[in-house]
């Protein structure tokens, strides 16, 4: 079966690049979720759960950061130089993912007080769980696309017919 860039950097490396690219990022960004309901419901603006959501809040966003440039770099840009993108699917998959990093890395900047500073509890409490939402939503689609076989929208003659398990 062909596979993705996307799936085949989560099945490369076993289990590092899972735990790496995958599980860390998706494991915060529950524990952000959670966090956040709790949070929200009631109203909480100190304690341990707030304390917990605002390090893994800062290092969400700066650990992603450092993900999406690390792929820009090894990825995106050899995959865009050499035309080695397996159909639209691929990119989508990729891009997606990549774009988590709009949503996780004003989290952290906020958390560090970088941005939204004039903002009220309430304001901060609202953008932040929007901004954990839109990363959600972009994550999902990148997961449903990267298992999407790209043979389905295009032949890929560049592509082995098989690839190894």
């Amino acid at each position: 079966m062909n596979v993705t860039h996307y799936m085949s950097l989560l099945m490369d490396n076993q289990p590092w690049n899972l735990i790496i690219f995958m599980a860390i990022p998706v494991i915060m960004a529950e524990a952000l979720t959670i966090t956040e309901f709790f949070i929200l419901f009631n109203k909480i603006k100190q304690g341990p759960i707030k304390t917990l959501n605002k390090l893994v809040g800062t290092f969400a966003g700066l650990y992603f950061t450092g993900i999406f440039i690390y792929l820009f770099i090894n990825v995106i840009i050899p995959l865009t130089s050499t035309g080695g993108w397996h159909t639209w699917v691929d990119v989508v998959a990729v891009g997606f993912y990549l774009s988590g990093v709009i949503f996780l890395l004003p989290i952290s900047l906020m958390e560090l007080g970088l941005i939204f500073k004039t903002k009220t509890w309430e304001e901060k409490l609202k953008i932040h769980f929007m901004l954990i939402s839109g990363f959600l939503v972009v994550a999902h689609i990148a997961m449903i696309f990267g298992m999407v076989n790209p043979m389905i929208v295009n032949n890929m003659p560049n592509m082995p017919q098989k690839m190894p398990m």
